[in-house]
C-alpha cells in the first residue's frame, strides 16, 4: 500500500465490533457530576478501538470506559489551568472538528456503505469456485536414529499402543500423544506428507526421514476439508471491503481536488516520494486527473 493513503486507511483495516447495542444513550458512569454515556464509549472505541481488537468484548468494555475517564479528568484539570482558551487552543480545536468530520464522513460514505449483502455476494462467489480438498488426522513418532525408528515400528507390530509410544518415546513435545490434528497437502515436509497421504486409515508407516529426524506415522482419520462457513469469514470481507471503498473514496477525493504544497521541504520530500512511488505525483496546483496506484 503506498504511504500516501496509509494513515487515512488504517481506520478501514480493523473491523471493529460494536458494543452491546442499547435503546437509547445510557449512562455508563459519573465523573465530578458529569454523565459518561455510551455514545462516549462509541466515539473513543472509533479513536482507540483498534488497539483493543485482540481483547474480550468485556474488557474492551471496561478498557474504553478506563480511556473516557482519564481523558474526563485531564479535561476538568485543563480547563482549572486555564487552557481551554488562547489561539493554541482554539487550533487544536479547529484540527480535532476536521478529524470528527473525516470520522463522520468515513461512517456515512465508507464503513456504513459495505453491507453484510455486499460481503455474502464475495462469499458465494469465491466459495463456489473453491475446490475441496483432501485433508487428514496423524500421529507420528519422531526419534533421532533410524534404528530407534525401527525398534518402535516392530513394538507397534507386537500391539503396542502409539499415543503411548509416543509419549514415552517421541522428541516433539508439542503434539501430546503424537497428535498432529488434521492437516493438508503443503503443510508438512515433503517427505513426511508424502508418506502419510499415501497410508490408509488406521495404517503404521515405516519409517521416514526428515530433517527432524525418523518418523513412524499413523494416520488415523481421512476427509475433504470443510469449507469455511460465511460467519467465520464475514469479518474478514467486510475488512477487505472496507478497505477497497476507502481507497476508492480516496482516490476520488484527491482526484477532484486543487492541492498546493506551499512548504518548499514537504514539496521536495513529496517529489521525492512520487519518484519512489509512495505518494501521488505534485500536480503543482491542478486537479490531479487519474492517478495510476498499482497496489
Amino acid at each position: 500500500m503506498k504511504t500516501w493513503r496509509a494513515l487515512l486507511l488504517i481506520a478501514a483495516s480493523i473491523v471493529w465490533v460494536p458494543l452491546a447495542a442499547s435503546a437509547e444513550d445510557v449512562v455508563v458512569a459519573q465523573i465530578n457530576g458529569v454523565d459518561i454515556k455510551q455514545s462516549d464509549l462509541d466515539f473513543a472505541a472509533s479513536e482507540v478501538g483498534a488497539q483493543l481488537a485482540n481483547y474480550p468484548p468485556e474488557d474492551r468494555r471496561r478498557m474504553l470506559l478506563q480511556f473516557v475517564i482519564e481523558n474526563e479528568l485531564m479535561a476538568e484539570a485543563a480547563m482549572k489551568d486555564g487552557l481551554d482558551s488562547g489561539q493554541s487552543f482554539e487550533d487544536r480545536l479547529k484540527y480535532h472538528r476536521r478529524r470528527a468530520l473525516r470520522d463522520a464522513y468515513f461512517d456515512k460514505s465508507v464503513r456504513n456503505a459495505v453491507t453484510e449483502e455486499d460481503a455474502k455476494k464475495v462469499y458465494d462467489e469465491k466459495i463456489s469456485s473453491v475446490k475441496p480438498e483432501e485433508e487428514i488426522h496423524a500421529r507420528h513418532i519422531l526419534v533421532s536414529t533410524e534404528a530407534e525408528a525401527k525398534e518402535i515400528a516392530e513394538r507397534l507390530k507386537k500391539g503396542e499402543d502409539f499415543a503411548t509410544l509416543a509419549k514415552e518415546k517421541s522428541k516433539d513435545p508439542s503434539a501430546e500423544g503424537g497428535d498432529l490434528g488434521f492437516f493438508g497437502r503443503g503443510q508438512m515436509l515433503k517427505p513426511f506428507e508424502d508418506a502419510a497421504f499415501a497410508l490408509e486409515v488406521g495404517q503404521i508407516s515405516e519409517p521416514v526421514q526428515t530433517q527432524f529426524g525418523w518418523h513412524i506415522i499413523k494416520v488415523e482419520e481421512k476427509r475433504m476439508r470443510p469449507l469455511p462457513t460465511f460467519d467465520e469469514v464475514k469479518d474478514t470481507i467486510i475488512s477487505q471491503l472496507t478497505q477497497q471503498r476507502a481507497k476508492q473514496t480516496l482516490t476520488e477525493l484527491h482526484d477532484a481536488a486543487k492541492i498546493d504544497i506551499v512548504d518548499p521541504q514537504i514539496k521536495k520530500a513529496m517529489q521525492d516520494a512520487a519518484v519512489r512511488g509512495e505518494t501521488p505525483p505534485e500536480d503543482e496546483g491542478e486537479p490531479s486527473g487519474g492517478v495510476e496506484d498499482n497496489h
